[in-house]
């Protein structure tokens, strides 16, 4: 059996080359493609059915990018021992490409489409979250599907000052800046990642950066559909359409669509009346309607609304709340709103609130991750939960979706970067953003509620971090633009831009940017970037009236750790034979005790939650860890007696000889009476001869007696002759 494979190469100018082979693997897929860079492979395939499904008015389009655990030669944990669902990196990396390609096929083009992209060998140097918009990309433009790409994705960093492409894992420790930027040959459209407080006007310049080097993938790309003779896509027709009944529609509800957009009514109120209008037109059109009428009228419907909001806004500045394109909702902030959380608070914008809560633990509770390509533990995690009660709306919960993802992934991106660095932050610390209600920017929210809720629960972060979501209506036939600060929900599902922006006062720590159009010059974004930057500060101002600093000391309920280094001849001692001195320890003390070797010294940590806890355990700790100490005093307690002497232990562990010689100043001939196992008993350290051994004595620690003087005898009495008397002095 021949094959007709075929194989490109791209230059990342640095003598990486990254691989591109078609008509090898998976032929039986509309399109597949191999891409490989180092010993990082990926799998990419597309499939897209012929028809799409009765009523339905949008692209069923599914990308999933999964690691085989096989590509880097391991077995999967579990009980199943097999991949099973996406991991929350492998969502994250899915909803990069999606939102990459999503915006490129036709509106019109209606059909069930999926995106499978499989890491099948991996480099440990070689991320392959960079290669996967790529491979996507090259799958689709191997095949007969309609797609106004090509598109590529290239992770753009900036390394001891310069600016590379696609780095290697190991020199992203040393990045300033980390963004993964797609786009087509003409556009950017998708821009993802974090800084380390950047200006707007570097951030600009590392996407530009990032599209010169997406052009050069692209045109392989094209290449490589007219090498494989795909160069003519399938025909479809996956819409009706009823001219006379959208004239209809616009003629009947155009201007009352428009009253109530600039009626400025909230959000439910707004809603309700948009379905009143419709609901009033569908009644002209008689009884008995056809499913296929009902369909159009509703999506002609839509199309009024797209229309009549976009052209409000930019014919008379007028925003569906009243505001102008620069103005921020209202804002109000409380913290210490839950008396039992280490730290929470509350942030209200507008019709958007987030309950947000911190909790610190101990070394125990860090998070594992255990991918196929990365594993290791994670010391700061956030989650964001967005129920349907915050929309006003009754659903079942099914689990976490793709959103919270990645909404949460993109929040935990702009406040690590103000976190203490590791020495400083003995605490694992999650921080958890529960929406209660939404009406646009719910993500932003959760940033400024996470900033709040850490300065409450006394983390030192280095600067406070507010968020704020950009908007973009245009017009391609007018010119005409509006850059929208502080965006609500309706002006992100009708406008064609969602670009994320947080940082400090200082300068940007992350963003998110989502293009639903061509035609986005670098002016325009520098133009929103600026403004974004505005509003930032605004908000930060806002925040600034609840709390500005951290707490000077953490709450009174907030568990207390300890960290210590001890010398790694210890750590055995510590923990004992079979864990029984540390199992003995905690379970005495009531605080948790972790230990590690690390840059050859045990590192420990304790942690428990009042002080007494932990000062207990401190002290037990050094008392196994501590060396003894010539010249020093110790309390310490009698093990065994010999006829020399007894052995005496001084610190746990450690038993020292006082002889015989060295109880007291008085001379024992046998130790008789003298002590019995477990006296305790006050020595000093003498000496610790050349094998370790200890001298220790007690009688140092005695006042020495009185040296003993001698008897006094009467003076001797002169000699005199018989009969004399002495001669009187």
């Amino acid at each position: 059996m021949s094959l007709n494979v075929i194989k490109k190469s791209i230059d990342l100018g640095d003598g990486r080359i990254i691989e591109i082979e078609t008509g090898k693997l998976a032929k039986q897929a509309d399109g597949s493609v191999v891409v490989k860079q180092g010993n990082t492979m990926l799998l990419a395939t597309v499939v897209s059915n012929k028809d799409a499904r009765e009523g339905v008015d949008f692209l069923p389009l599914s990308v999933d990018y999964q690691e085989k655990y096989a590509a880097s030669g391991r077995i999967p944990g579990g009980f199943l021992r097999r991949e099973a669902r996406l991991s929350d990196y492998e969502v994250l990396i899915s909803r990069l490409v999606d939102r990459a390609l999503r915006p490129l096929f036709p509106d019109d083009y209606h059909a069930e489409t999926q995106v499978m992209i499989s890491l099948i060998s991996s480099d440990e140097n070689v991320m392959p979250d960079a290669l996967a918009g790529l491979a996507a990309s090259a799958a689709i433009a191997v095949s007969d599907i309609p797609f106004n790409g090509p598109i590529s994705e290239v992770r753009v960093a900036k390394i001891d000052g310069k600016l590379v492409i696609n780095p290697l894992r190991t020199d992203l420790e040393r990045a300033t800046l980390e963004f993964i930027v797609a786009g087509s040959d003409k556009d950017i459209n998708m821009v993802e990642g974090e800084s380390n407080e950047i200006q707007e006007a570097e951030l600009v310049e590392a996407i530009q950066f990032a599209h010169e080097a997406i052009k050069k993938q692209i045109a392989i790309q094209k290449e490589l559909t007219v090498e494989t003779g795909k160069t003519e896509k399938r025909t479809y027709c996956h819409e009706n359409s009823d001219p006379e009944l959208r004239d209809k529609v616009y003629a009947a509800t155009y201007d009352k669509v428009y009253a109530v957009a600039k009626a400025q009514l909230p959000k439910h109120e707004r809603s309700d009346a948009f379905s009143t209008i419709y609901n009033e037109f569908e009644e002209t059109l008689g009884e008995n309607l056809e499913e296929s009428v009902v369909f159009l009228a509703k999506k002609y419907f839509h199309d009024v609304q797209y229309d009549a909001v976009r052209n409000l806004l930019l014919n008379e500045n007028v925003r569906l709340d009243g505001r102008n394109s620069k103005q921020i909702r209202p804002i109000w902030s409380e913290i210490d709103y839950l008396p039992s959380a280490h730290g929470s608070s509350i942030f209200t914008r507008g019709e958007t609130q987030s309950l947000t809560t911190v909790t610190l633990g101990s070394k125990d509770d860090e998070q594992m991750i255990d991918g196929a390509f990365i594993s290791g533990y994670n010391r700061f995690m956030l989650h964001y939960n967005f129920p349907a009660f915050s929309t006003g709306e009754a659903r079942p919960n099914r689990g976490v979706g793709r959103r919270e993802v990645g909404h949460g992934n993109l929040a935990m991106r702009a406040l690590k970067k103000v976190l203490p660095p590791d020495e400083q932050n003995p605490y694992v610390i999650r921080v958890v953003s529960d929406i209660l209600e939404s009406n646009g920017s719910s993500s932003m929210a959760t940033v400024c509620a996470g900033t709040l809720a850490l300065l409450d629960a006394g983390v030192k972060i280095s600067s406070p971090v507010s968020g704020i979501a950009m908007g973009l209506i245009s017009d391609e036939k007018t010119g005409k633009y509006a850059i929208l600060s502080d965006i609500l929900g309706d002006e992100d599902h009708l406008g064609d831009m969602d670009f994320k922006v947080t940082g400090t006062k200082n300068g940007i720590t992350a963003c998110q940017m989502d293009l639903k159009v061509n035609g986005l010059s670098y002016e325009v974004l520098t133009e929103a970037l600026n403004q974004a930057k505005e509003g930032r500060l605004h908000i930060l101002g806002e925040m600034a009236k609840t709390i500005s600093d951290p707490r000077e000391d953490y709450k009174a309920h907030a568990p207390r750790i300890v960290s210590l280094t001890i010398d790694k001849e210890f750590i055995g001692a510590v923990i004992g034979p079979g864990g029984k001195i540390i199992q003995e320890m905690q379970r005495e003390t009531g605080a948790s005790i972790s230990i590690e070797e690390k840059d050859n010294k045990g590192l420990v940590q304790v942690f428990a939650t009042n002080k007494e806890s932990v000062d207990s355990a401190v002290a037990r700790i050094k008392a196994i860890a501590a060396k003894p100490e010539v010249g020093e005093v110790y309390e310490g307690k009698v093990k065994s007696i010999m006829p020399f002497g007894a052995f005496v232990e001084i610190m746990p562990g450690k038993d020292g000889l006082l002889h015989i010689s060295e109880i007291d100043w008085k001379r024992y001939e046998s130790m008789d009476g003298l002590f019995k196992v477990g006296d305790e008993v006050r020595v000093k350290l003498l000496d610790i001869d050349k094998q370790g051994k200890l001298k220790l004595s007690r009688k140092a620690l005695l006042p020495r007696p009185p040296k003993p003087q001698p008897e006094a005898q009467a003076p001797a009495a002169e000699k005199t002759t018989e009969g004399e008397t002495p001669k009187a002095e």
